[in-house]
């Protein structure tokens, strides 16, 4: 089965084809960079339908592959920017209206999980998704994909990138202020905000912006945010994995990427005696291949809408869909 899948629920428009085994054959992505400040959806929804049909040419010429050997089209349904979600999907419904293939809904968080899960050889993870507009450990429960703990305010994405901007960056902020906090040495103390299973960055956003004000140096402070805010999700990953007495984590989104963050979850669970896994960076951000990906999966479940019923949900939530290709078969 092949499966071409477009990825658009924020900055990154990308169209992935993959084959058995989430085999990447083509990968095509372009993401929308602002002048200034953060995400314009807008605008990021007039990149992505300008950019989008050249990005499927380009993965097809990448897989060598033509239109009439791609089995079905998969999309982003949700959670994701309306205006962004809905350009893919406009995308994606004339695609499978041009082709004559099935059209399949995916949603983008289940997405980050199965791309992991299929790349790390492991059954039955705990995820750690960490992105801009999400943050949250997810485990798999009957039927479902079920959210243990997650972020009471931002995702841990939106406020690296919203600092880093009053800082005086550009977005992304995440990479930059990565670079930045190998510069600087000072572990300054900074709101560590975690309730039960959950978190929360606005406190160390404000203490934080207080300190750069003062004069504070932004090495420092870059460092110590990333101490500070990688802990914390390292802590409620930690408590996750023995609620649900498992032994492996795999990590996905955008943030994911950040080598402190892998090397602080690798260290927390090879201390349980586990393991940790994260895709390449390539398959880590945002990005059509694990869109197509798990396409194929719902498509082999028979999770296809018509054209008419393929609306986004831009609220949609991980653990109210329906996962049904890891239900045991019936029988």
């Amino acid at each position: 089965m092949i499966v071409l899948g477009i990825e658009s629920t924020a900055h990154t428009a990308s169209v992935g084809i993959v084959g058995e085994n989430a085999e990447v054959l083509g990968l095509a992505s372009d993401m929308y960079r602002p002048a200034a400040g953060g995400i314009h959806p807008r605008e990021a929804a007039n990149h992505h339908v300008e950019l989008l049909p050249g990005l499927v040419a380009r993965a097809l010429e990448a897989a060598h592959l033509r239109p009439r050997e791609i089995d079905a089209v998969a999309f982003a349904q949700g959670p994701g920017l309306g205006p962004c979600l809905r350009a893919g999907a406009t995308v994606a419904r004339m695609l499978a209206l041009t082709w004559e293939r099935p059209l399949v809904p995916v949603n983008h968080c289940v997405a980050h999980i199965e791309i992991a899960r299929v790349l790390s050889g492991l059954d039955d993870p705990l995820l750690l998704y960490a992105s801009g507009g999400n943050t949250q450990v997810v485990a798999y429960g009957a039927g479902r994909y079920r959210v243990l703990g997650e972020t009471l305010d931002v995702g841990i994405g939106n406020f690296l990138d919203k600092l880093w901007i009053a800082m005086g960056g550009t977005f992304p902020g995440g990479p930059a202020l990565e670079a930045e906090a190998k510069l600087g040495h000072e572990l300054i103390p900074l709101p560590y905000s975690v309730h039960g299973m959950d978190v929360a960055f606005s406190g160390m956003l404000t203490a934080t912006l207080g300190l750069y004000a003062q004069g504070v140096p932004r090495p420092d402070l870059a460092h110590s945010v990333e101490v500070t805010a990688y802990s914390m999700l390292t802590e409620i990953t930690e408590r996750a994995l023995a609620h649900r007495r498992r032994t492996s984590v795999v990590l996905g989104g955008g943030v994911a990427c950040n080598e402190r963050l892998r090397g602080m979850v690798r260290a927390m669970a090879e201390g349980q005696g586990g393991t940790s896994f994260a895709p390449p960076k390539s398959l880590c951000v945002d990005n059509g291949a694990m869109i197509a990906w798990t396409g194929a999966l719902a498509f082999g479940a028979g999770r296809v809408v018509p054209v008419s019923a393929s609306r986004v949900e831009p609220r949609q939530r991980t653990d109210l869909v329906e996962a049904p290709w890891r239900l045991p078969p019936a029988g």
